[in-house]
């Protein structure tokens, strides 16, 4: 397995892991899907990594500048319509502590906009989706 392949397995449930990188991300669904909600779901890490991407470039931003990060944190809501599948508006606000330097706030949101997980949902690549039965 490579860096740009992600392994699949369904251990039973509704739960399916993905082996990556040298990680077991395990995912699960929530009771009221069917599920024992012993993981996210599969959505759920797909929403944190949009946060935990943001939170990563305020960080790097900051640790640039040499700003210290205690008391920086993001908060990440979601509107969904009623009765929809998919999300109409994503927010991250970034609470910045009192002596957070002020001419950075800008700069610091520009820089979460930055985040790879935002850039590739802007601009979704091509997904290819196919079945192969084993030779036997």
């Amino acid at each position: 397995m490579t860096d740009n392949s992600i392994q699949v397995v369904l251990p039973g449930g509704s739960r399916v892991d993905a082996a990556f990188k040298g990680f077991t991300i395990k995912t699960d669904q929530p009771a009221y899907a069917g599920g024992e909600n012993t993981a996210p779901s599969p959505f759920d890490l797909f929403l944190a990594s949009l946060a935990t991407c943001a939170g990563y470039y305020v960080l790097a931003f900051c640790q640039e500048r040499k700003i210290p990060t205690s008391g920086i944190t993001l908060t990440m809501t979601m509107e969904r319509p009623p009765k929809a599948r998919l999300l109409s508006k994503v927010e991250v606000v970034i609470h910045l502590p009192a002596d957070f330097p002020a001419k950075y706030a800008t700069a610091v949101v520009k820089a979460a906009e930055q985040c790879t997980v935002k850039a590739t949902i802007a601009e979704p690549p091509e997904m290819v989706l196919r079945a192969e039965i084993a030779a036997g």
